[in-house]
């Protein structure tokens, strides 16, 4: 599913499914989000060279699983879709349990702030959310580290309820309190 987007501006923004020759560009991605976590820019919970990596993009592309967000040809945004959960959503107290064929899964938003694009990220959750419907999930789920205050605003703006905060050592990271946050669609 391929779908573009009306922005604020005069160009389109399109959301796809990432092929091998976008590696490169989702690894820059991830690389800028380190760098401003790095200069205090921003609190993800993230860690350089232990998530996310070249690897978590190589192996998401293989899995056909990765999604990218371009303008003009440009990769401004990428993130997982899938309907692999976490092994600490087996905690959630969720309050829409579901079948595991049920729920599907965002992991690892991350849109560039070298654009001057406004919205990108709702673009990316409303595809997200269509793209769960289209193959027959009412159920989203994701989670986010609970220092990473962005991220639980963006969510709970658009619909999503944080369940619970879970700690776990979270891809190789320790000490993370996870959230877990989920949403029903109609």
């Amino acid at each position: 599913m391929t779908r573009q987007t009306s922005s604020t501006t005069a160009q389109t923004t399109t959301i796809r499914k990432a092929t091998p020759e976008d590696i490169p560009a989702i690894a820059a991605l991830y690389d800028e989000i380190h760098d401003r976590e790095a200069a205090g820019e921003t609190t993800t919970g993230w860690l350089r060279d232990v998530y996310p990596v070249r690897k978590t993009a190589e192996d998401a592309v293989a899995r056909g699983d990765m999604f990218v967000q371009e303008i003009g040809g440009r990769i401004v945004g990428t993130g997982i879709i899938n309907q692999i959960q976490v092994d600490v959503y087996a905690d959630g107290d969720w309050q829409y349990p579901a079948e595991d064929n049920e729920v599907m899964v965002l992991h690892t938003l991350i849109i560039s702030r070298k654009t001057e694009e406004k919205g990108l990220g709702k673009q990316f959750l409303d595809y997200y959310e269509a793209f769960a419907l289209e193959n027959g999930c009412r159920y989203l789920r994701l989670d986010t580290n609970a220092r990473n205050k962005a991220a639980r605003a963006f969510y709970k703006k658009h619909g999503y309820t944080e369940i619970c905060i879970v700690p776990t050592v979270f891809n190789g990271i320790p000490g993370v309190d996870l959230v877990l946050i989920e949403k029903k669609l109609v």
